[in-house]
């Protein structure tokens, strides 16, 4: 949703109500963790009330663990946080799942994807970011496409049942090279905003690879 038109943000909701699309993906941003500030609880707890779908929240904030009940609130059903973020992230990634939230780790370009190996059963989402984060509309970076395929082997040896979610730079004209690598979820926002037909678009999104 960070792509959309925020002056007409009910019609945009309405927009994604009525698509293909599964969920709603918001970022949230302090301007801290990364350069670039967007919106927090009291615009998602306001676009909650409109929206029918899922809520995946992203969250490219410092100390994540300090907002998770103030997200749950607001209507969080998935809360994404960093590995990059801190110390004690077994610590926060218990405590999405104790407030009754599905718990995501994200992992920067950068990360390795060995690095969340221990936390592969305490997660129902690994995000990899294809994207320096902080802001829409970057080029998906190519090196994403041997991470998925580690992450997959990671989560398939382990036995798990988590999710790949990709985000940044999400195209039509890649879509099926990230799902063939192994992504289940894929994040496409200005794709879609900047699109003269997005619920068109979300539908040939939804069309890759079937």
């Amino acid at each position: 949703m960070l792509s959309a038109d925020f002056m007409k943000l009910g019609a945009e909701i309405d927009m994604i109500n009525e698509s293909e699309a599964d969920w709603f993906h918001l970022d949230v941003m302090d301007g801290r963790f990364v350069p670039n500030i967007s919106y927090g609880m009291p615009i998602i707890a306001q676009m909650k009330k409109r929206a029918k779908k899922t809520f995946d929240v992203h969250l490219m904030v410092e100390d994540p663990e300090r907002y998770l009940v103030e997200f749950k609130n607001a209507g969080a059903d998935y809360v994404t946080v960093h590995y990059e973020t801190g110390y004690h992230i077994h610590r926060t990634l218990t405590a999405i799942r104790t407030l009754g939230m599905k718990a995501g780790l994200a992992i920067n370009p950068h990360t390795p994807v060995e690095m969340v190996r221990d936390f592969i059963h305490e997660i129902d989402l690994l995000l990899v970011m294809s994207i320096n984060p902080g802001f829409g509309g970057q080029k998906f970076l190519p090196l994403t496409y041997n991470k998925i395929r580690q992450a997959k082997d990671l989560i398939t040896k382990a036995g798990s049942n988590t999710l790949i979610e990709i985000d940044g730079g999400v195209t039509l004209e890649n879509a099926a090279e990230i799902i063939a690598a192994g992504a289940d979820v894929l994040v496409a926002g200005n794709t879609v905003f900047s699109s003269p037909d997005p619920k068109d678009t979300i539908k040939r999104l939804k069309g890759v690879g079937k």
